[in-house]
């Protein structure tokens, strides 16, 4: 989705809303074509250039695109845009490649299956044209290096190509097509023998020109290799990974533990945050998302089912058990009830690009934070109010406990997220002064009558948050 097919200067005061238009759709089906379990996308990340796409499906696959509309009158459009230089066309993106990334396991300790699914990609920084990225399934964390390799061919020869030679290589002829024996290393100049013992005369004369075999190369392939495999460090599924701002650590967070990893050591890692009671029967609270600040290599935020937002700087100590700022909404007089705290979980938290601000879902909306201001959020965008009549319905089909993610347009003046249906999210302005509110459809047919009745897809139970949020009184008792 792009906006229209002009940038100019913004005006003074809150931005124009966008032209929302179809650029691109990929995955194209037949008509009558089921859509297969693996192939639902699970993941999904731009790189900071935005010029690289990354998808992640249930099946455990990676699949790349690249922009290909990168120059535009010899000036990078990153460029263009930064001026409001006026482009005549939307982002083009193409298919990359693609690579397995995860394969099913089981845990036979645990007794436990172990999905390919793809939870999250995050893309590393790049090195001599490569292209880096890590991805994770609920156990395992997998560093990638996708790098052009071109295919080479070792040719033109002049050994006889009638005769193996030793461990079967091939010779050829340099002079004519008539086989001409070569000397063996050692041997007399009239006569030589193989490694096969079989003799052969010297050619008369001798040999006009000796050629050294040249080495041609043939096309070039874009090849996937992993990297590091980082595994064994997580009981419980892994719900964030995150690169620092320093290029060479990166941390990943479960349901009771964070922890922080450097990029070139697989089998060991720093336990820095722990969240886990010593009786389990105690616990009230899990984490839910967790971020590296985009500049500060020694801060990063995350969240909790509870909707509150902690802030740690590891300076302070190697177990950051305390906090440096906590996040968390003051709740209104007589507005509690049985599902506050469940709404209230944050299933997802970023930073926007200069790292100022803080954005995070729950269930109901999305909140806006001011790293400077802890008393609450500095906006807070409605996106399934429609829905808190029917909290009693949601809770019985376990709907409530369904997760969006969230993100920041780059230039900080726009907030999206999911909804339901699979294929509708919301996008919200939030400069100050602006109304925006869009819903969009990603859908091959944009002219398609929007459906607001949610329709969800039916799915297990795998997380602990909702054991904790089940654990709670029923709301009819």
């Amino acid at each position: 989705m792009n906006g229209g097919d002009e940038v100019v200067a913004a005006p003074a005061g809150p931005p124009q809303p966008l032209d929302w238009k179809f650029s691109q759709v990929f995955g194209e089906r037949t008509a009558g074509e089921e859509v297969q379990e693996v192939d639902i996308i699970s993941a999904i990340e731009f790189d900071k250039t935005g010029d690289h796409l990354a998808t992640g499906d249930r099946g455990g696959r990676v699949v790349l695109f690249e922009r290909t509309d990168t120059k535009d009158h010899g000036v990078p459009r990153r460029d263009l845009e930064r001026i409001d230089y006026p482009i005549s066309r939307h982002p083009e993106f193409r298919y990359k490649t693609e690579f397995q990334s995860h394969e099913p396991e089981f845990d036979y300790l645990k007794s436990l299956e172990i999905e390919e699914k793809i939870n999250k990609i995050r893309w590393c920084q790049t090195a001599n044209g490569a292209l880096f990225l890590l991805s994770t399934n609920d156990k395992t964390i997998k560093f990638w290096k996708v790098q052009e390799k071109k295919v080479k061919k070792i040719s033109d020869m002049n050994l006889d190509p009638s005769k193996a030679v030793g461990n079967g290589s091939i010779a050829s002829s340099s002079n004519s097509c008539s086989p001409k024996p070569c000397v063996a290393n050692g041997g007399s100049p009239d006569r030589s023998y193989n490694y096969l013992g079989n003799d052969f005369s010297f050619p008369p004369g001798g040999i006009a020109s000796l050629r050294l075999p040249v080495v041609t190369s043939l096309e070039t392939n874009l090849m996937a290799r992993c990297r590091r495999v980082y595994a064994h460090a997580h009981d419980y599924h892994i719900n964030s990974i995150s690169n620092n701002s320093d290029g060479e650590t990166f941390i990943s967070a479960d349901d009771l533990r964070i922890n922080l990893w450097n990029l070139e050591i697989s089998n060991q890692s720093f336990n820095i945050v722990d969240v886990k009671p010593a009786n389990m029967e105690d616990l009230t609270e899990v984490i839910t998302s967790a971020e590296f600040h985009p500049t500060h290599c020694n801060m990063l935020a995350y969240s909790s089912s509870k909707g509150s937002i902690r802030l740690i700087d590891l300076r302070q100590s190697a177990l950051c058990d305390s906090h440096t700022k906590l996040f968390e909404e003051p709740e209104a007089p007589g507005s509690r009830s049985f599902f506050t705290e469940i709404i209230a979980s944050i299933s997802d938290i970023k930073f926007a690009k200069d790292g100022r601000y803080i954005l995070s879902r729950d269930y109901m909306t999305l909140k806006l934070w001011d790293i400077n201001m802890d008393s609450g959020p500095v906006a807070t965008f409605q996106v399934h109010e429609y829905l808190r009549p029917r909290l009693c319905d949601l809770y019985e089909n376990d709907s409530i406990f369904d997760k969006f993610e969230c993100c920041l347009s780059g230039d900080g003046l726009r907030v999206a997220t999911g909804s339901y249906s699979s294929n509708l999210f919301r996008v919200f302005g939030c400069a100050p002064g602006s109304t925006e509110a869009t819903t969009l459809e990603a859908s091959k047919n944009p002219m398609r009558r929007q459906v607001q009745t949610p329709s969800r897809p039916s799915r297990s139970l795998s997380s602990i948050t909702r054991v904790v949020r089940r654990g709670s009184r029923s709301p009819w008792s």
